[in-house]
């Protein structure tokens, strides 16, 4: 199926604590659910995302594009569901409550210039989009008239 969707997420582990190899070690099944009592939740979980945007906008690919990543869960785009088929993941390391740093700003930017310029990307959403009532990220504080600034340039 073609990718035509790019999905926007925020995590944190644990939720509202940066840095650290938490995330790398969820996405890539190896995380230590004794590690922290928050992890405990997670034991048995499979998640992944295309990318990861760090707060100092350093970016990381856990899956190539063309594979599936399993990011999305249950969710539902413009008469579609299982937006896992047919979309690209990035997660932004980042809260809701908290403001994303420029840097991150700019690293998504790139990257989405890129993967359009790759993939017939037609829509760019948040998870909340495509999830709502289940998700909220990336949340209140994603400053989407930003991105969508730094996507013109």
């Amino acid at each position: 199926m073609p990718i035509d969707l790019l999905v926007v997420h925020a995590i944190s582990l644990p939720p509202g604590v940066f840095g650290g190899a938490a995330i790398e070690d969820l996405f890539l099944n190896r995380l230590d659910t004794i590690a922290h009592p928050y992890y405990a939740g997670l034991a048995g979980l499979r998640v992944s995302a295309h990318f990861l945007i760090r707060r100092d906008g350093g970016c990381t690919q856990f899956v190539p594009c063309l594979k599936r990543a399993w990011h999305a869960g249950e969710s539902h785009w413009r008469g579609r569901a299982r937006c896992n088929d047919f979309s690209i993941g990035i997660e932004l390391e980042g809260a809701d409550e908290v403001a994303f740093a420029d840097a991150q700003y700019d690293a998504l930017a790139r990257l989405t210039r890129a993967l359009k310029s790759a993939y017939p990307i037609a829509d760019v959403v948040g998870h909340s989009d495509i999830a709502p009532g289940r998700k909220t990220d990336p949340g209140p504080r994603f400053d989407w008239p930003l991105y969508r600034a730094l996507l013109a340039r």
